[in-house]
């Protein structure tokens, strides 16, 4: 079954459906981001995939396309206070029902991406690995790793030091070693790297 056809499927019942996906739960660093996308239903666009198998430039090309094809769309955040405050998963949730929310269209069912949905109010369903099952998850999985990289190049610029250009605020060796340098900077999720300072601070 392609990704078009699971989406396919899912209209037989519902025939408004609303693909919604996260990036960034993983970073030292950052907002997390959110999409939501809604497709007409005779909309398919070749190459749509889980947005972490394809390569950088593909996302962005694909990211113009979506845009351009979906009926809507919307693109949210939480931020790092936020994620300091609620936790990451609440914050991944978050910024989902944001993103939903935000929709000019309401939608029959929003299928998430994983295993977990944020409170909406319309009727939800979580898929795993949804990214690589449905083109409308796999869409909004671009829109919100596409959003979330340009997010990150902005803060390269504000903050040089850290390189989060090459990096995108994981937790990479060169930025583990910028962070030795440098220290944390304000985008930094502090909550992320106790256990990686609390280790720093037993070495003799």
């Amino acid at each position: 079954m392609t990704l078009y056809e699971y989406d396919c499927a899912v209209r037989n019942d519902y025939p408004i459906i609303c693909g919604c996906d996260e990036a960034g739960r993983g970073p030292l660093a950052g907002e997390v981001y959110a999409a939501a996308v809604i497709f007409d239903k005779d909309t398919v666009i070749e190459g749509v995939n889980d947005s972490k198998k394809l390569t950088e430039k593909k996302r962005e090309l694909l990211y113009d396309e979506i845009i351009e094809k979906a009926l809507c769309y919307s693109i949210r955040t939480a931020s790092v206070e936020e994620i300091e405050e609620y936790n990451i998963l609440n914050c991944a949730m978050l910024a989902m029902k944001r993103a939903v929310e935000d929709l000019e269209i309401k939608p029959d069912i929003c299928i998430i991406d994983g295993n977990k949905t944020p409170d909406l109010p319309y009727k939800t369903q979580a898929v795993v690995k949804g990214d690589a099952q449905s083109q409308t998850i796999a869409a909004a999985s671009i829109l919100a790793k596409v959003a979330r990289d340009r997010h990150m190049l902005e803060m390269a610029e504000k903050y040089p030091q850290y390189h989060f250009e090459k990096h995108k605020g994981y937790g990479t060796k060169l930025h583990y070693e910028m962070l030795d340098k440098y220290g944390p900077c304000e985008i930094h999720r502090m909550s992320f790297l106790k256990k990686y300072y609390a280790k720093k601070s037993e070495q003799p």
